[in-house]
């Protein structure tokens, strides 16, 4: 007897009967950059279609995404205030803080998410205070649970720490439960990798190292079973989710995680991923649509249950549309 594999391929409608990987406005979680300017929707130069948003212009962004059926956003801050100690990441009146608070009053079916580093806060660009040259990982982790605290206070359903100092997670945790905010999850980026892909959204957020590099709290892209390690102590410490960042060159991470652990897995299609896409079909040399539905199709089929992109509004015009 021989096998006719194709007999499964025939027609649309039999493809879409056996189709193993579909994508749901439910994976995405679309980001959203504001900033404290005023009357501010400002086009990211080197990530095509993303803008930076003052508050208040901040609801035209999020009354769209809703509109589209996208049901959670992360948030990046770009503060006006910079300094050695990333005080204005914590402000009560801080970028994110406003921006959460206004989401919340305005959209209460949104799930928000909000990035926790310290980067775009300090005046050297890094993701922790620095003593002595190095980063003091405990005196960031101190800095880093007052964050999110601050993100608690505003109204965040989520935080998701992307510093990759080590113990944040159970800081975080512990905070988070001292002060009555148990019902606040967390979204660890467990595997955040040294990582060429991050040029692009290091320009959205101004967040440049002013000297050296990330290489020693950042993942060597190398390796795999560290991954592992990483995340495992994030769920002991007491992650709700796990993150695996960048996407594209890490499918591998993310199928181990999702091999590995028994909760849900994120991954985040990063800016340079998302940038080189945009220019190659500028030039004409790809499909954008095809390569941007095949890109995020992988990584879902990888193990991604929740996935952070650019295209999350691309990909919400297009299901509605199929």
């Amino acid at each position: 007897m021989k096998h006719r594999p194709r007999r499964l391929r025939k027609n649309a409608a039999i493809r879409g009967l056996v189709r193993e990987t579909t994508l749901n406005i439910n994976d995405l979680i679309c980001p959203v950059f504001v900033t404290e300017e005023e009357n501010i929707k400002r086009e990211i130069p080197s990530m095509p279609g993303q803008f930076h948003f003052s508050i208040d212009r901040l609801e035209e962004e999020i009354n769209e995404i809703s509109t589209l059926g996208i049901q959670a956003v992360i948030l990046f801050g770009l503060p006006e205030y910079k300094d050695e100690y990333a005080s204005s990441a914590h402000a009560n009146d801080g970028i994110v803080q406003q921006a959460v608070r206004l989401i919340r009053h305005n959209h209460p079916e949104l799930f928000i998410i909000t990035d926790v580093c310290l980067c775009q806060y300090t005046s050297h660009g890094h993701c922790g205070i620095i003593e002595d040259n190095s980063i003091d990982n405990d005196r960031s982790v101190e800095v880093l649970a007052r964050v999110t605290l601050s993100h608690a206070k505003a109204g965040a359903d989520m935080v998701a720490p992307s510093d990759m100092m080590d113990g944040r997670v159970k800081a975080i945790r512990e905070i988070l439960d001292n002060n009555n905010y148990k019902d606040v999850s967390i979204m660890s980026y467990s595997a955040k990798y040294s990582s060429a892909f991050y040029g692009p959204f290091r320009e959205a957020v101004s967040s440049s190292p002013s000297f050296g590099d990330r290489k020693t709290y950042q993942m060597d892209p190398a390796n795999s079973d560290e991954a592992i390690r990483e995340a495992g102590l994030d769920l002991e410490q007491g992650a709700d989710i796990l993150m695996v960042k960048p996407a594209m060159a890490y499918m591998d991470i993310i199928h181990r995680f999702k091999k590995n652990f028994n909760v849900p897995i994120a991954a985040y299609n990063v800016s340079g991923e998302y940038s080189m896409i945009k220019a190659a079909a500028k030039e004409g040399f790809i499909d954008e649509t095809g390569i941007m539905l095949e890109t995020i199709t992988g990584i879902k089929r990888a193990g991604a249950d929740l996935i952070i992109t650019y295209f999350a509004k691309d990909i919400a015009r297009w299901l509605s549309s199929s």
